[in-house]
């Protein structure tokens, strides 16, 4: 069963073409990998699939449905959700604030209810700190609970964004250069976490430069360059590609150079 199906996305800025015909589907508890050099549109395809740019042609669906042009928080309130390349977090919160952030979308309550402090509210208010909770003791942050945010290491802020993102309780997720800055041991944290929110069935589109990390958790890859959509299919495939290892390394197909493949090697190993 599809869940997200992108369908000749495309956009312009100035009259310079950043995106142009992109297409990929991806199925519940799938890890669609993005992958291309600095440059080949890959966040700019995470804006417009996530409502941040309105495309010029093309569709996205979710589970059937057009939201292509859906905003943000329309989005996120059907399941797809996402991430930053740059950190969104509240730095001056604490831990569990700043996840208790992610589930307003998701939250019942009526204004009336609130102003009053209602039972209810205070009922809601106690479900979501457990909530929140559960989602840090998955990323082992339940003890850095009421710590300020701002005093975590980078890695940690990393997992502490991708929780937030799953207080909203997507189906769908967009994780935008998530290990992006780590050190090995904190973006083996996060790759494994990866694999485990997709083992419950969350369907990951991920965006990420460590090819190493890319070819370990992808069920399915698409390569961008210059805005073109050069290849697709399993890591397998996509790292024997000669057009994949010209664009994305920089060399000439055929030529004893550092390759894709050599990536997956490693990466096995």
């Amino acid at each position: 069963m599809t869940l997200l199906q992108i369908e000749g996305l495309g956009i312009s800025f100035g009259g310079l073409r950043a995106v142009n015909d992109v297409g990929f589907s991806a199925k519940p508890g799938e890890v669609v990998s993005v992958i291309g050099p600095n440059g080949a549109g890959k966040t700019t395809l995470f804006n417009m699939i996530s409502g941040v740019y309105l495309p010029n042609t093309g569709r996205v669906l979710l589970d059937g449905q057009d939201v292509t042009r859906f905003e943000s928080h329309r989005l996120a309130r059907k399941g797809l959700t996402r991430t930053f390349q740059n950190l969104q977090i509240f730095q001056d919160m604490t831990v569990l604030e700043n996840v208790i952030v992610g589930f307003h979308l998701a939250e019942r309550g009526h204004l009336l209810a609130d102003i009053l402090s209602l039972p209810s509210t205070k009922r809601r208010a106690r479900e979501v700190r457990t909530k929140a909770m559960d989602l840090l003791k998955r990323v082992r942050l339940d003890k850095a609970a009421d710590q300020v945010a701002g005093n975590l290491s980078y890695g940690s802020l990393k997992r502490l964004e991708i929780v937030r993102a799953l207080a909203m309780e997507p189906r769908v997720l967009l994780l935008d250069e998530p290990a992006a800055g780590c050190n090995a041991v904190e973006t083996e944290e996060i790759d494994s976490f990866i694999a485990e929110l997709a083992a419950s069935g969350i369907a990951i589109l991920l965006v990420e430069h460590d090819m190493k990390m890319v070819m370990r958790i992808s069920n399915h890859i698409v390569v961008l360059d210059h805005g073109e959509k050069i290849a697709e299919g399993s890591p397998e495939e996509v790292s024997k590609n000669p057009e994949v290892i010209s664009a994305y390394l920089g060399a000439e197909a055929g030529q004893d150079t550092p390759s894709v493949e050599r990536e997956v090697a490693n990466a096995d190993g």
